[in-house]
């Protein structure tokens, strides 16, 4: 029997590397793409050994969408499941000044992830089948001045994934958004955040892998973080934009 393949966009980060942990210890094959696919070896090798499973590298600058169709054509096999573990946080107070920070923010959280996407949807219409896993953030879920311009680019990819969960749908294949809220990952490691509402790695691998099994369309992680984020989008917006958040 042939094992399924995760492909994973972004996965020199914290996040991609726990889904690729999690995935693999389901019995999957992995395909890990980098913009430093040398920094993937060591933990390419200990998935190998930890998980006995087939593990493929590939070197692809997310921004760069001349290369795309390319490094996706040079699959081994169409994937089963793509996640997308790509993102950049960027400096709010910068992009507010420089054109070239707010685009770098916006290209690396959405415009540039969809243009790999709409390959891989294509691919998954022909085959009607696949899951394709985006993360995305509470970010989106409402602006807010501390970093409105990457929660603006967090917003756009998931209403891209709802409009691609819309398209996908008659075809067998889920689109599942994945919308975290404070992560302890290598982003985040100066960053004072609360204890009880900051997830791990492994917390948000294991409750995507429990979404994307059960079928599911949205998943909040930590799971607190949907009742948080449903007051906060029903405040008033008279009163919101008084809030210092």
């Amino acid at each position: 029997m042939t094992k399924k393949t995760l492909l994973v966009l972004g996965a020199n980060s914290d996040i991609a590397q726990a889904i690729a942990k999690k995935y693999a210890s389901e019995g999957y094959q992995l395909y890990l793409i980098s913009r430093e696919s040398e920094r993937l070896t060591d933990f390419a090798t200990d998935l190998k050994i930890r998980y006995q499973c087939e593990v493929s590298c590939f070197e692809l600058d997310i921004l760069d969408t001349t290369a795309h169709r390319a490094v996706y054509a040079a699959l081994p096999h169409s994937p089963d499941g793509v996640v997308c573990a790509i993102g950049y946080l960027g400096d709010q107070a910068t992009a507010q000044e420089n054109a070239n920070e707010l685009a770098l923010i916006t290209q690396s959280n959405y415009t540039a992830i969809a243009q790999f996407l709409e390959i891989v949807a294509t691919d998954m219409t022909e085959r009607k089948s696949g899951f394709i896993i985006g993360i995305s953030s509470v970010a989106g879920d409402r602006g807010r001045k501390s970093n409105y311009i990457y929660g603006a680019a967090k917003a756009a990819f998931s209403a891209y994934l709802s409009g691609l969960r819309n398209r996908l749908n008659e075809y067998g294949v889920q689109v599942l958004t994945v919308k975290p809220g404070f992560v302890q990952t290598t982003m985040t490691e100066k960053m004072d955040l609360p204890k009880a509402l900051t997830a791990q790695a492994s917390e948000v691998a294991n409750d995507i892998y429990k979404a994307q099994v059960k079928g599911r369309n949205i998943v909040y992680s930590k799971s607190l973080w949907f009742v948080i984020m449903s007051i906060i989008k029903v405040i008033p917006e008279f009163l919101f934009k008084k809030l210092n958040l």
